[in-house]
């Protein structure tokens, strides 16, 4: 008997004694697929961007340094938007980047979008919610769920600059976001609408609002609905001005509506259909907070590491000792993990792949990062980022909200969990 004959047929004899030991009841390991042949391919890596992405994001990165950079202090100051800045939004294309062409917008794909929240985020994350919220929730519910018509009156208006504002949230249904106590009736030949959200971004320079309302409170979630609510509305009052922590250029306010008729015309989606269009556009929203986190975290590593190679401490920059190089390393490390997620996530939501387990993965690790990276940016500046002549503070403070908006962090642990289990 050769050597690999004896092989084979001890091996054989092994795996008899074995499986004759084994328990009657296992679990079987899933069925591991074997390729047979293997094709030769070249697949483009997920961060490498085609020459029009390039010319895209390199762009907005310039409007940013150039246009948004030097307001940074006095709107957070302030906590409002420097003036005319919409205006600039809308002329670069901003505010209607998946807008069809024929509607006045830029006809861009979901991660054009998507790289333009994370190059304005490097430079000011509360400037990239407006563009975030307008662009990933208002517009793409409205492409989606509006009709023909509704889509030819509404997109070319969001595209020239009317802002969009997403209000679902409330008092008592804010991660339980389908608990709404605000209700619409039936008026006439439309609908009467009642009642308080809260926290609602884009409120203060918004035209245009998606308010969710229940029609049928015995239906529960299935009786919540979706319509369009022009600024200046009979009933309809922006309220008072949150005074936040971080993200204060952007306007966050309560919306109140007290008998605040609006026409059939202003159903967006089929009556009931307000929860299907909430979940599945915030599913899209949440990739756009995790470029928003990516792009925050992007841009307090750029400026600790500009910082640590100008300070000098016993005769060096403090960029030449090592615990300062670990940390930056730590840093850059995190923040690609994050861009693989983010635009992981995104490329799939192009694609149309499923992508909701991805993108409550990108947000949360997104956010995770971005809290980290800026706390690590403080205290590479030193003393000098507790203080607010220097950025690393304002970056530490908007970094927080990442966790808390368009689902906290426990909810998309729960919809990971749903999604894997």
């Amino acid at each position: 008997m050769s050597s690999g004959q004896a092989l084979r047929e001890s091996a054989l004899f092994a795996g008899s004694a074995m499986r004759a030991r084994a328990p009657v009841c296992y679990t079987p390991m899933p069925e591991v697929p074997i390729f047979l042949s293997i094709k030769t391919h070249s697949p483009s890596p997920l961060t490498r961007l085609s020459e029009e992405e390039q010319l895209f994001y390199a762009t907005v990165r310039q409007f940013a340094q150039e246009t948004i950079a030097p307001a940074v202090r006095t709107m957070d100051d302030e906590q409002q938007l420097a003036p005319g800045l919409v205006q600039k939004l809308t002329e670069l294309g901003l505010m209607g980047i998946e807008v069809p062409e024929e509607l006045g917008g830029s006809e861009g794909s979901f991660f054009d979008a998507v790289l333009a929240i994370e190059a304005i985020s490097q430079v000011d994350p509360g400037v990239a919610v407006l563009v975030d919220v307008h662009n990933t929730l208002v517009v793409n519910a409205t492409r989606r769920w509006a009709t023909e018509d509704q889509r030819a009156h509404w997109l070319p208006k969001l595209a020239a600059g009317t802002v969009g504002a997403y209000a679902l949230s409330e008092a008592g249904s804010g991660s339980d976001a389908f608990a709404l106590q605000t209700r619409a009736e039936k008026a006439g030949d439309g609908y009467r609408l009642n009642g308080r959200k809260l926290w609602i971004s884009n409120a203060k320079e918004a035209g245009l609002f998606l308010v969710f309302a229940t029609l049928d409170p015995a239906a529960g979630y299935r009786g919540i609905t979706a319509f369009f609510v022009e600024k200046g509305t009979a009933g309809l009052t922006v309220g008072r001005k949150e005074d936040k922590l971080g993200i204060r250029a952007s306007s966050t306010c309560e919306l109140l509506l007290d008998g605040c008729v609006v026409s059939a015309a202003n159903l967006l989606g089929a009556e009931g259909k307000g929860y299907k269009i909430a979940i599945e556009t915030l599913n899209e929203g949440r990739i756009g907070i995790g470029a928003q986190m990516l792009g925050l975290a992007e841009g307090a590593w750029a400026h600790a590491a500009k910082y640590a190679k100008e300070r000098k401490q016993f005769g060096k920059a403090i960029a030449e000792f090592q615990a300062v190089q670990f940390s930056l390393a730590e840093m850059a490390t995190e923040i690609e993990a994050a861009k693989l997620m983010v635009y992981n996530a995104a490329r799939l939501k192009d694609a149309g792949q499923p992508y909701v387990r991805e993108a409550a993965m990108c947000k949360l690790f997104a956010s995770q990062v971005a809290e980290s990276v800026a706390s690590k940016c403080v205290e590479i500046f030193g003393g000098n980022g507790f203080v607010r002549d220097y950025p690393a503070e304002k970056f530490y403070r908007d970094a927080k909200v990442g966790k808390i908006y368009e689902g906290t962090s426990n909810m998309q642990l729960m919809t990971i969990a749903k999604q894997v289990l």
